[in-house]
This record gives structure tokens, C-alpha cells and sequence, in this order.
């Protein structure tokens, strides 16, 4: 009896969550007028509980970014600056490995036009967003704005249609809050989530400041400055409190760096440039500049000229020579400081917000301690190690750092304009040299211009050495296709590669050597069909059921099924073996040929890309615009799972179990 409720449950939550066309957002719209040839379009919505719609500033490599789309513009109206976007909330996702932002309850949007053509009545909007819990929707909305005649206010109603349903991702919070993963179910918050990416940005940019007092620039600055405010001061409680307004001095010249790249680019801003193809490049070429600087090839500094006019300036004494003394700091260090400062702000700025202010904050705080404590302690002094070579030691690993780092930028480009000139591969490759020689470096087989000669290396040395030597050794077999999980956040991914079976493997074997007309090899070297007739035609050839499978390129939750499900050794020989599996993404934006173009039966739109037909064909046939979604079905297209017909985010045993069972009843 038990069983028998257990199924009839299972039936009805399958029935509850696969059978929706889904809407989770609700929108009002106003147009406003702001002169005679000025108006403010507002877009106004309401988000349901659990749900959460990505934003125009959400970056490349992730979720769809909202699209805002003005219709008949040209000759008519102008737009007056980017749509601007009320309160958002950023978080890490670990899966696309980027900072998405996102609207949490409600969204507000405003665009500012004016007005080209008197003549015009109407303005022609669309909204293309993105929103997701467990699964991701993407939705088209139309709206109409009739243009006021008087400076009154016009509300537009709700009631706007659907042009697309396109599930493209499934997106849980689990990759944001663990706490909650355990459940499955989302719960995003719009003032948690920011809280928790400018604490990591605090943290870090706190590190980051302790380690750059190691750096020659810097650490020989400690002392001598302690000893000016201990020594030259009329009294003990003198010197600390000039320490302390050292030390506040110099938070303050950082945040104030913070609060002019946050004016001067906005937030919103900000987070758009930090993420595109130019910043990328940009930031790539620095970052190489730095770390040869690092290396020892020369040495970037700020003119001599600013540091004479503020050391001048440093004398006169009092709290202004202070705050001078802490200007002076800041720049005769810019050499050893400057490459910490634009890793810190560029990461600050993808989190968005007060970003770069938190970062400076963290920076500056680690950075001008020293100089306060041991200004109360400066007994601690003579604790200190003696500086020497092994500053430059500091400076020369933290270069080959640089030089790491600087891949992942030029990286980033490639993977958005899809040159595939830094494959996987390639960019192993790089990272195995470069680790290769610092490993070399530490044990003292390579000398740079700037190293003290050394009769012995010392035992932390060796101890380092042989960490980055055997970090070295663990990225080899990446060339080979291992996974490398413990840096998967950096290299491409894996099928981002010049072989999707790794380096020097052809895959030339008994089972992919000929593949199907229409066929590729997909995840785990499983043959897979993107078209649907041409797998059909070839399931009814070798007289095996067909998977659908409805994906997006874009899909959180498809990724993990792949990665964690269809890997499981009691999964993958009956995908490999027992099965036709079709892949069916319906974000894929190819346009079909004007004579595959149709109009939905179900929706009553015009179906205009591959995406669309795939989209139309899960609603039309299966109810649902949920995804990812698995269907077996027989040849005729009927679906041989009774109970389950279809399945999506689950685990390996429901999996299987749901797979015998179809792949049975096919048999019979």
C-alpha cells in the first residue's frame, strides 16, 4: 500500500512541475513627460516568490542578460543614455564561473527618449529577460506606450502577451547559498547575497594588502617611518596619535581612488566594462607589463616630480604633513603596489555596487596597520626579519603570478569572441611553463637581475618549491583530458578544446570512429544528435528508443546532469549503448531558413530560430517550459514512460530506474 501512494505521489508532483507554462513575472508600465519632446518610459515588475530575473548587466559566459528593444527607432525617437535598472543583487555562480546580477521580487527598469518625429503616437517596446528558481524561463513581453499630450502621468496595464517561452537555464541557489542547496529549493536575498560578494572582495583585498607590505617597495618603508614618529615626536602619546592619523590617512587616499572609479564609471557601468572583450585585452596587457616588471626587466613608476612636490609638502609637519607623508606612501610604493590595486578593483567592480570602495578599504586597512601598531609597539621592531633578497624572492613569485593570471584575461576574450586561439590546451600548456619555472626558480636553478646570490636555499624555500612543483606535475594530465578540479575556475572548459578527448587522443576507437549522419560526440564521448529527424531516422535504423533531451547552452542544472548523472558508471553504458540521444537546445539564436519559419499552434507566434522550433515543439507536445527535460520515447514519438512521462533535475537512482523502466517497455 505504501508503494501504490508513493508512485501515485511521485505521478502528481511530476504531473504539478511538468505540466505549466510558467509566467513568474507580473508588469505595469508609465510613460512619463518631461518636456515637449523629452518622456520617461518606466517598466515596473512584480517577481514571484523564489524566482529571480537577470539583468542587462549580468555579464557575458553566464545566464541571458536582459535585453531591452526599442522597435522602430530610426527617424522617430532617440534613446538618451542606457535603460537604467533599479536595485539589483550580484552573486557568484560557480557553474558559468561569473558574477550574475539579478532582480529579486521586483524589477524596475527606465529610458529616458526623445522625441525625432512629432508625428510619432506610440512607442514599441520589448522585453527579453531571463528568470529562473529551479529552472530558468525565457520570456518575451510587448508593450505599447501611447504618447502623452499633457505633462499627466499614463499607466499601461498588465496584460501583455508572451512571444517566447525559452527555457535556457536551470539555475538553483546552491551554487550561491549552501545552506539552502541542501533542500533544493531557492531562496535568493536581495540584501544577503551583495553582503556576502563584498565581504569576499574585503577579504581578499585584505590579503592582498598584507602581502604587499612584503614587497621591496614597501617593507623597508615600516621601520623608517615608525622611527620618524617615535624619535621625532615631542611625546609617546604624539607619535601614536600622528600613527593613527598615518595610518587613517592612507585608508582614505584608497577609498577616495575607490569612490573616483566608482563616479566616474557608475556601478552598472562598471560591471558592463569589466566583463567585455576590451577590458579583457586591456587588462591582459597589464598584467603582463607588471609581472615582467615584477620580474625584474625595469620598473614602472609614477613621475619623480609628484613625489618631490609631495615630499616638499610632507615637511611643512602638522596633520597636513601627514596626510602628504601618507601621498608619498602611496606613490614612491606604486611599483610594487599598483598590480595588487588593479586586480583588487578590477574583481570590485564585476561584484558592482560600493565594489571598488570595499576593496580599497581592505587594501589600505592591511596596508597602513603596521605602520599604527608598531608605532604602540615599537618594541615588536626588532622582531621583525632584516629586509634582503628574499623581498625580491616575494616580488619575483608574485610576478610569475601576474604572468598566470594574465592568461585567464586573455582567456576570457577568446572564449566570448570564439577565435579558439587559447584553447584549453594552449592555455594549460602556458600555465605548466610558467609554474615549471618558478618551481625551478625557488630551488635556484634559474637567477633573475635583481636575486642576491645564494649558497643555499632555505628550508621554506624548498618547502614552496616543491608545492608549486607538484602543482605542476597535477596540471600535466590536463593535456590528456583530465578534469583539474581543483583549478576548474580557470582554464577553458573542456570542450573548449582541440580535442574533445584530450590531447594526442584522436578518439579514433571501435565505438566513435564512423559516426551517424548528423551525429557528434557529445558529453563523455556519448554520440548525440542535434537535429531532431535526423536522430529519429537513425533510431529507427538500429531499432533503439530515442532521448530527448531539452538543453540550453546556457543550462546550470543540464551541466550538472551531464557532469554528475550521465557520468554515474550504471548511466553512462546505457546512454552510450541502449538509447538515441537527441539534444535539443532551445536558446540555440541560428535563424532557420525562411522556409522552415512558422507560425506556433500553440502560442500563435512567429517561429523564427532553431531555439523557437525546439521551444515550440516541448510546449506544444509536452506542456512544459521547464527545463532540463528528458523524454524517452518509442519510434512513433509516444512516450514510454506511463507514470513519469518525462523527468528533469534528479538523481543517479531515479535516473536509472527511469530509464530501465522505458527502455523495457521498448523491448516488449
Amino acid at each position: 500500500m505504501r508503494k501504490i501512494i508513493f508512485v501515485l505521489l511521485v505521478f502528481l508532483a511530476f504531473a504539478k512541475g511538468n505540466s505549466q507554462i510558467l509566467d513568474p513575472v507580473k508588469w505595469t508600465t508609465k510613460i512619463e513627460k518631461k518636456s515637449e519632446t523629452s518622456f520617461l518610459l518606466s517598466f515596473n515588475g512584480v517577481i514571484e516568490k523564489d524566482w529571480h530575473m537577470y539583468s542587462q548587466f549580468t555579464p557575458e559566459g553566464g545566464p541571458l542578460p536582459m535585453e531591452v528593444i526599442f522597435k522602430d527607432q530610426k527617424g522617430n525617437y532617440k534613446l538618451i543614455g542606457k535603460a537604467k535598472e533599479g536595485k539589483t543583487t550580484t552573486a557568484y555562480n560557480d557553474v558559468f564561473e561569473v558574477n550574475e546580477t539579478f532582480f529579486v521580487k521586483n524589477a524596475s527598469i527606465q529610458q529616458e527618449i526623445s522625441l525625432i518625429n512629432p508625428k510619432i503616437k506610440t512607442i514599441e517596446v520589448a522585453l527579453n529577460y531571463q528568470v529562473c528558481n529551479q529552472s530558468c524561463i525565457n520570456l518575451e513581453k510587448k508593450f505599447s506606450f501611447a504618447i502623452p499630450t499633457t505633462s499627466q502621468t499614463e499607466i499601461v496595464p498588465t496584460q501583455v502577451d508572451t512571444v517566447k517561452n525559452e527555457v535556457i537555464d536551470s539555475k538553483s541557489v546552491e551554487k550561491i547559498k549552501p545552506e539552502v542547496a541542501k533542500s533544493k529549493e531557492i531562496s535568493t536575498t536581495s540584501e544577503a547575497e551583495p553582503q556576502k560578494g563584498l565581504l569576499s572582495i574585503f577579504l581578499a583585498a585584505l590579503l592582498a594588502g598584507f602581502t604587499a607590505l612584503l614587497t621591496p617597495c614597501v617593507y623597508p618603508m615600516i621601520p623608517m617611518t615608525v622611527s620618524f614618529f617615535t624619535k621625532q615626536s615631542k611625546t609617546k602619546s604624539q607619535g601614536k596619535r600622528n600613527s593613527i592619523i598615518f595610518g587613517m590617512a592612507i585608508i582614505l587616499i584608497y577609498i577616495i581612488l575607490g569612490s573616483v572609479i566608482t563616479a566616474l564609471f557608475g556601478a552598472s557601468a562598471l560591471n558592463e566594462f569589466s566583463t567585455g572583450v576590451t577590458f579583457n585585452l586591456i587588462f591582459f596587457l597589464l598584467l603582463v607589463i607588471f609581472a615582467i616588471s615584477f620580474l625584474g626587466a625595469f620598473e614602472i613608476m609614477l613621475p619623480n616630480s609628484w613625489a618631490n612636490k609631495v615630499d616638499k609638502q610632507a615637511d611643512k609637519g602638522g596633520i597636513i604633513g601627514i596626510l602628504f607623508m601618507a601621498l608619498a606612501l602611496a606613490i614612491v610604493s606604486f611599483s610594487c603596489t599598483g598590480p595588487f590595486v588593479g586586480n583588487i578593483l578590477f574583481a570590485s567592480a564585476s561584484v558592482g555596487g560600493i565594489g571598488p570602495i570595499i576593496g580599497m578599504l581592505g587594501f589600505s586597512s592591511a596596508f597602513a596597520l603596521p605602520f599604527v601598531l608598531f608605532a604602540f609597539f615599537p618594541a615588536w621592531l626588532q622582531s621583525l626579519p632584516q629586509s634582503g633578497g628574499w623581498m625580491n624572492t616575494v616580488k619575483v613569485f608574485l610576478g610569475f603570478l601576474e604572468l598566470a593570471l594574465a592568461f585567464k584575461f586573455l582567456s576570457n576574450a577568446d572564449l566570448v569572441l570564439q577565435m579558439h586561439l587559447l584553447e584549453r590546451e594552449v592555455f594549460l600548456a602556458i600555465w605548466i611553463a610558467i609554474f615549471g619555472a618558478l618551481a625551478f626558480y625557488l630551488f635556484g636553478k634559474i637567477t633573475l637581475p635583481h636575486d642576491s646570490p645564494i649558497a643555499h636555499i632555505s628550508v621554506g624555500r624548498l618547502l614552496l618549491g616543491l608545492v608549486v612543483l607538484s602543482f605542476t606535475i597535477y596540471m600535466i594530465p590536463g593535456l590528456w583530458g583530465a578534469p583539474l578540479k581543483l583549478i576548474n575556475a580557470f582554464p577553458p572548459p573542456m570542450e573548449y578544446s582541440e580535442s574533445p578527448l584530450g590531447f594526442g587522443n584522436s578518439g579514433n576507437n571501435s565505438s566513435t570512429a564512423v559516426l551517424p549522419d548528423g551525429a557528434k560526440l557529445g558529453p563523455h564521448q556519448i554520440v548525440v544528435f542535434n537535429d531532431y529527424e535526423k536522430g529519429l531516422a537513425y533510431a529507427k535504423t538500429v531499432n533503439k528508443p530515442i532521448m530527448l533531451d531539452f538543453t540550453g547552452f546556457a543550462c546550470v542544472n543540464c551541466r550538472k546532469m551531464e557532469n554528475n548523472v550521465w557520468s554515474d558508471q550504471r548511466i553512462l553504458p546505457i546512454l552510450k549503448k541502449d538509447i538515441v540521444l537527441i539534444s535539443l537546445y532551445v536558446d540555440d539564436k541560428r535563424e532557420l531558413p525562411i522556409t522552415e519559419q512558422f507560425i506556433s499552434k500553440t502560442t500563435n507566434e512567429k517561429i523564427e530560430t532553431i531555439g523557437d522550433k525546439w521551444t515550440d515543439f516541448m510546449i506544444t507536445k509536452y506542456k512544459t517550459n521547464t527545463q532540463p527535460l528528458y523524454v524517452l520515447t518509442d519510434l512513433d514519438g509516444n512516450s514510454l514512460n506511463t507514470i513519469t512521462p518525462t523527468i528533469s533535475y534528479t538523481s543517479v537512482e531515479d535516473y536509472e530506474n527511469w530509464l530501465k523502466t522505458g527502455i523495457s517497455k521498448f523491448k516488449k
